[in-house]
């Protein structure tokens, strides 16, 4: 019987982590890259991607970074295929990349640059909500397509982690978003449905999946602290049981045991790291 340190080893594995540059991303390709695992970072940030794979074997890990649409089924496919001809398997898939609207000072200059609008329903534009949904959702659908194949292949055992939202389970509390005297902003409609949906299809999969060890979770972050001013960081904490923001690296736990043996009897399953915002 493995030790419990054991069952936290990936050495061997391969692991495709879409939207690796990502704040999120990056923690994740290299939390499953000290576990051991050959770490495949994917998204459209073709520049990201490199940045990310060519740190992770500066770092005397293995890594192969792979420029990826998640919209589009032929590069969703070769993105499987680019792992299995490299590495000749693959056994963790992580679907990390979405749009989401953030709320940290660089996107909120980057917003008012655009002239983005506000977020609110009563005119959200159709193409707006329609990208989100291609990437958001039928990006996470074509890329457990594209991975479930050689996970059956070879021996009917892999582990699929969706990165859910708290905002997939409870509606955003649009008053965070607030400033006074400025035009209100919202945490858009796309960006909640698209991540509920996401969940089903994590719970679909599961279930159909039955009788094989092929494992799919979600993984529901709270908000992660990205240098919010003052104001959002006081809104946001007060909400949460713990009384703050989490911190970029406190997922990778939840992550790394979602990935690995140490949840082997676990399928199907939505594991909360939010700091108690949806305990009350």
């Amino acid at each position: 019987m493995n030790t419990i340190m054991e069952k936290f080893n990936l050495t061997g594995r391969v692991a495709i982590i879409t939207g690796g540059p990502g704040l999120l991303g990056r923690e994740f390709c290299h939390t499953l890259a000290q576990a051991g695992a050959t770490v495949i970072v994917a998204d459209i940030n073709a520049r990201g991607v490199n940045e990310v794979a060519t740190a992770l074997i500066e770092g005397g890990f293995h890594a192969m970074g792979v420029a990826t649409d998640v919209t589009q089924p032929a590069s969703v496919q070769a993105l499987v295929q680019e792992t299995l001809m490299a590495y000749g398997r693959l056994d963790i898939l992580v679907n990390s990349a979405a749009l989401d609207p953030k709320f940290d000072p660089q996107a909120l200059a980057e917003m008012a640059k655009r002239g983005a609008v506000s977020g609110a329903f009563e005119d959200y534009p159709l193409e707006s909500w329609q990208a989100a949904l291609d990437v958001n959702l039928t990006g996470v659908f074509l890329c457990c397509q594209a991975a479930v194949a050689p996970m059956l292949a070879q021996g009917k055992k892999g582990s699929i982690i969706n990165i859910c939202s708290t905002y997939g389970l409870v509606a955003p509390d649009q008053r965070i978003y607030q400033r006074e005297g400025e035009q209100a902003s919202f945490k858009p409609v796309y960006y909640s449905v698209t991540k509920a949906g996401v969940l089903g299809l994590t719970r679909y999969l599961s279930a159909y999946y039955a009788g094989t060890d092929i494992r799919v979770n979600a993984l529901t972050p709270g908000g992660i602290y990205n240098q919010h001013d003052e104001v959002f960081l006081k809104a946001y904490s007060a909400r949460t049981v713990m009384g703050r923001m989490a911190n970029k690296d406190e997922m990778n736990g939840a992550l790394l045991f979602l990935a690995s043996d140490a949840s082997s009897y676990m399928t199907g399953s939505n594991l909360v790291v939010d700091g108690g915002w949806t305990a009350w």
